[in-house]
C-alpha cells in the first residue's frame, strides 16, 4: 500500500494535503514506508484525526 492509498482510507485528501503543506506530507510519507500501516496508524492515531478533520476527502453518494 501506498501513503496516498492509506490517507484515500482514513478519509484523508492526499491532493489538498501535499499542495497545502508538502513538507509535512514528505515526512510523513518517509515514515509511513518505513512502517506497516498498522504501527503508523497506532504511532500517529491523534495526527491522523487532526488531518481528517482539516483536510477531510469529500465522499459524495
Amino acid at each position: 500500500m501506498v501513503f496516498e492509498q492509506y490517507l484515500e482510507q482514513k478519509n484523508i485528501n492526499a491532493e489538498i494535503f501535499l499542495w497545502d503543506n508538502p513538507q509535512h506530507f514528505a515526512e510523513l510519507k518517509k515514515i509511513f514506508n518505513e512502517l506497516h500501516p498498522d504501527s503508523f496508524t497506532a504511532q500517529k492515531k491523534f495526527l491522523i484525526n487532526q488531518l481528517r478533520k482539516k483536510y477531510q476527502l469529500k465522499q459524495y453518494a
